[in-house]
């Protein structure tokens, strides 16, 4: 796994190479896509941009730093997720994440929680398109990788085509070029950060007409997206598609990216041979004190409708929490799969 570097550190070759291609990507998500699933998200593709869950600019400078950005080099290509809305803050954590390795930092304007509002985090950034561009710029001046921003439509009480406009004619100002774009406005007060991503309705149009409007900059559409057919729709309109919930759910879709989008070779052959691929890093993490809860939870959604599935699933719900848990309920849990 990633280790602190020394200060100097001038950056790695994994992270100061060529920029990520941002074709197709996984969505950050809280409490999801965390390192144990993006290690099993890079064993079934590639090519795939994956990104942290969002990291709050005080957990990194007031908490401890190296476990908020542990991850291993596997992961890449990885981008981290910032929240915070101090110029100062970001800028110092930006630094971070080019010491720490990743392959670019993005900052959440999107995240609807009362929690993060509170705290000027997320979407409600939304309403201070200023203060995000101040931001913006001061991240971009403190790191060489690419600083991308992950933002909604817009927010109740700014959610016109003009705000939209206003918000990234300003932060494109301040040097940013890449705006992934979730495509429902975020209603802040009386909807739950889960309502937040199902009632507002999705508004595709209005991500393509921006990038008719700002042909020069890259746009990546986010928000409700399943299905390769409804990605290559996409595709023919914007630069990128972010899935969230459907690469967690069913992450075996993503052993057809590469094939797909970028003309390669898939590197996995079968859901059990993927599986199987984790073993090393499933036990290095085991003798390291995480707990096989804390991993496998990830892995449930990988026979997603296969026969057995719901067998698998149930047992490793049933066995991995108990004290003392190892391996080998994995091991069992996929006997129950039949392998073709």
């Amino acid at each position: 796994m990633h280790t602190i570097p020394s200060e100097n550190t001038s950056g790695t070759p994994e992270n100061l190479g060529p920029e990520p291609s941002r074709r197709f990507c996984v969505a950050p998500m809280m409490d999801w896509t965390t390192p144990h699933y993006r290690y099993l998200a890079r064993l079934l593709s590639q090519h795939t941009l994956l990104y942290t869950e969002m990291v709050t600019t005080g957990a990194l400078i007031h908490g401890d730093t190296e476990r908020f950005l542990r991850h291993d080099p596997a992961e890449y290509p990885l981008a981290l997720q910032l929240g915070g809305s101090d110029a100062g803050e970001l800028a110092h954590c930006a630094r971070l994440a080019e010491q720490f390795g990743f392959s670019e930092v993005n900052l959440n304007v999107g995240c609807p929680s009362d929690r993060v509002q509170n705290n000027m985090i997320g979407a409600c950034l939304m309403g201070h398109p200023d203060k995000v561009a101040e931001a913006v710029r001061a991240m971009i001046e403190a790191t060489r990788l690419p600083v991308t921003v992950k933002h909604r439509i817009g927010i109740n009480g700014r959610e016109s085509w003009e705000d939209l406009c206003e918000f990234v004619e300003k932060v494109a100002a301040a040097g940013c070029r890449t705006f992934i774009v979730h495509a429902r406005i975020a209603i802040l007060e009386g909807l739950s950060p889960k309502e937040n991503r199902d009632v507002p309705p999705l508004k595709y149009a209005w991500v393509y007409r921006l990038k008719q409007k700002y042909p020069h900059l890259e746009i990546i559409i986010n928000g409700g997206i399943k299905t390769f057919e409804e990605c290559n729709e996409h595709l023919k309109h914007t630069d990128g598609v972010m899935l969230g919930r459907e690469a967690y759910h069913n992450p075996w879709l993503l052993a057809g990216v590469d094939s797909e989008f970028f003309s390669a070779k898939p590197p996995a052959k079968t859901r059990h041979g993927a599986l199987r691929a984790m073993y090393p890093f499933i036990q290095s993490e085991l003798e390291r004190g995480v707990f096989l809860g804390h991993m496998s939870r990830h892995f449930l959604g990988l026979f997603h409708g296969m026969p057995g599935g719901r067998q698998f699933r149930r047992y490793i719900s049933e066995n991995a929490h108990k004290p003392g848990a190892g391996l080998e309920v994995i091991q069992v849990a996929l006997e129950k799969v039949p392998e073709s």
